[in-house]
């Protein structure tokens, strides 16, 4: 396989809708793609960190992409979280994903376990092999407790034909520099953090993972098309307007933030699975500023 960049731009990462029963909101979600698709963003990354996938079961987690994948109709790429820290699981979870039409898999470092650099390396390498399709890697040291280095992302690129890219959340300056300088061609480097999305395009990168561009993706993909286009001061002056929601975002864990938000803007239920819990009534008359001065609720 000939590695191409997959997108360039913004890919949403996609929260789950709950219901009032903590079921799947299918009609949610579904609006929440046409919000996504029609306001401009580039991808969809749905079953991911954001979108609660470790409270999801295998078949809820194919649900949703099913869902996104229908509703998406072509209109851009659908991208599924389907990540393990278990090898097998990973396999078996990314081969479902793919049967439900997922055009690429981001799959998450493995958690918990701890790997060593040739362990990260071998566990990429199994996936790849048995599924002959395309991986982005998500490198999130916060969440997953282990960094895979630079050297061992540059050798996945090299030696392992179907990994196309990877979404960088370890927010090292150094480590990111050295892979966007030693990549090899076609090899995608996506942001995973939104409020350093800016700099990195500067020095690179191909566009962003967001969270974000849940509740502001036109303002948020316009700012980053901007950038991708060397119009950085324009840029600048919409990063500007939109960092206290992305610094917002993460005041408490991810999700609780953005779906609190999306709840406030009557796109979604506020609903969690346990152990996420609501947004703090403390956080709540901020976060209610900020949407009203983004022009996302009267």
């Amino acid at each position: 396989m000939k590695k191409k960049i997959f997108f360039r731009g913004t890919g949403t990462a996609l929260v789950t809708p709950f219901t009032r029963n903590s079921t799947i909101d299918e009609r949610a979600l579904r609006r929440l793609v046409d919000y996504q698709i029609t306001n401009g963003v580039e991808a969809l990354l749905p079953t991911g960190t954001t979108g609660e996938s470790v409270t999801l079961s295998d078949e809820e987690q194919v649900r949703v992409v099913e869902i996104v994948v229908d509703q998406a109709r072509s209109r851009v790429p659908v991208i599924a979280g389907a990540g393990s820290n278990a090898t097998a699981k990973a396999v078996s979870l990314a081969k479902k994903v793919f049967a439900a039409r997922a055009e690429a898999i981001l799959s998450v470092a493995p958690y918990y376990n701890k790997p060593t650099q040739e362990g990260f390396f071998q566990h990429y390498a199994a996936i790849a092999e048995k599924i002959g399709a395309p991986i982005i890697v998500y490198n999130v040291p916060g969440r997953t407790a282990s960094n895979i280095e630079a050297e061992t992302t540059i050798r996945i690129a090299e030696e392992i034909p179907n990994i196309v890219g990877i979404k960088e959340a370890s927010g090292n300056f150094t480590q990111i520099m050295e892979i966007l300088r030693n990549r090899p061609g076609g090899f995608g480097v996506w942001s995973g953090d939104d409020a350093i999305t800016l700099p990195l395009i500067v020095l690179g990168a191909d566009g962003v993972v967001s969270v974000v561009s849940n509740e502001a993706p036109k303002l948020f993909s316009e700012m980053v098309r901007l950038c991708l286009k060397g119009k950085f001061d324009q840029a600048v002056k919409l990063h500007n307007k939109l960092l206290p929601l992305m610094n917002f975002n993460f005041v408490e864990s991810n999700p609780i933030p953005v779906k609190a938000a999306l709840a406030m803007m009557g796109m979604i239920e506020e609903k969690y699975r346990l152990p996420l819990v609501p947004l703090s009534e403390k956080h709540r008359p901020k976060l209610k500023k900020i949407l009203e001065d983004l022009d996302l609720i009267d």
